[in-house]
């Protein structure tokens, strides 16, 4: 059983750090991608960052130059980094991965629990 589990929200003030982390355990072959989403209320679910296994990196508009998505492969984790946070980027952050489960399987989206951003002062 394949599992996401998140790490690293909390309620910050504006102008203020996080770093959110993601670590997938469970029987795998291979992670592909991985990547970060974000939900807030009344909104729909949006691609925040995303980066592959071979460490190529892509990043919503809105956390351009503010946000850094990394991983370690040997830990099977991913990371996001989140400076300079503003109100609006409070939201439920949820981990993204697309994992084979076994060599020659088909690779499917798995996703973590969520975890609250809260950017207020």
């Amino acid at each position: 059983q394949v599992q996401l589990v998140e790490s690293g929200g909390g309620l910050v003030q504006p102008g203020g750090s996080l770093r959110l982390s993601c670590a997938a355990s469970g029987s795998m072959f291979k992670i592909n991608a991985m990547g970060w989403y974000r939900q807030a209320p009344g909104k729909q679910r949006e691609l925040v960052a995303g980066i592959t296994r071979g460490v190529s990196t892509n990043y919503a508009d809105s956390v351009q130059g503010r946000f850094t998505i990394s991983r370690d492969n040997t830990k099977n984790t991913v990371y996001l980094q989140m400076n300079n946070l503003k109100p609006e980027d409070t939201a439920v952050y949820y981990c993204n991965a697309r994992i084979q489960v076994w060599a020659g399987a088909a690779a499917y989206d798995y996703w973590g629990q969520g975890t609250q951003v809260t950017v207020s002062s």
